[in-house]
């Protein structure tokens, strides 16, 4: 996809295809920590980092595994490189902030299977991303998911002062606001529509 300037890539991933409220990808982090602002930011920059270094690691491992004719190979070897990348980013929260690894608990540790991550991966490769059309996909979709996580901790940081029925307090109340976010974003799709 070599006729998508960067811009277009970098729009289209932040809000058009937005991986948790269009792609609905990587909604386990998403409603697990989007509860307050001060874990959720965190955890939208941890995801970013191992967005970026995924997507890195993905473009010259499709470049190897092509040249070595083992494209088969591509989804283990990119599994295993987010799994070290989340592994890294748990090191360095455990080591520099306790009180933030601990804050974050199992949430952190399931980067790797969020499947977001993954997605960055898959998608450039299958779209066929140069070097900085991957960095720059990477970076959209890690602001992307920073940008769902933010929206929907500041959502539920505000419900939590006022009163809601019973009915829908906790995961039901997370689902619908979840929901309207998504329709909100929907409202995106068009924004590329006119560029060509």
């Amino acid at each position: 996809m070599e006729h998508e300037s960067l811009f277009q890539i970098f729009i289209g991933t932040l809000l058009t295809n937005n991986f948790v409220l269009a792609m609905f990808l990587g909604l386990c982090p998403f409603l697990g920590v989007s509860g307050r602002l001060n874990t959720a930011v965190p955890m939208g920059a941890a995801t970013t980092f191992v967005m970026l270094v995924a997507s890195l690691c993905a473009y010259g491992l499709n470049v190897l595994l092509t040249a070595l004719d083992l494209q088969f190979l591509r989804l283990i070897a990119y599994i295993v490189v987010i799994a070290s990348a989340v592994q890294l980013v748990e090191m360095f929260l455990k080591k520099t902030s306790p009180n933030l690894f601990r804050a974050l608990g199992i949430y952190l540790p399931l980067i790797t299977t969020n499947c977001a991550v993954l997605g960055v991966a898959l998608f450039q490769t299958t779209r066929e991303y140069s070097f900085l059309q991957s960095i720059v996909f990477a970076l959209a979709g890690g602001g992307g998911f920073t940008l769902a996580l933010l929206l929907m901790a500041g959502l539920r940081e505000r419900l939590n002062l006022a009163t809601v029925p019973q009915r829908v307090q906790g995961t039901g109340l997370a689902l619908m606001l979840a929901g309207l976010l998504s329709l909100v974003f929907m409202g995106f799709a068009g924004l590329g529509a006119s560029a060509g």
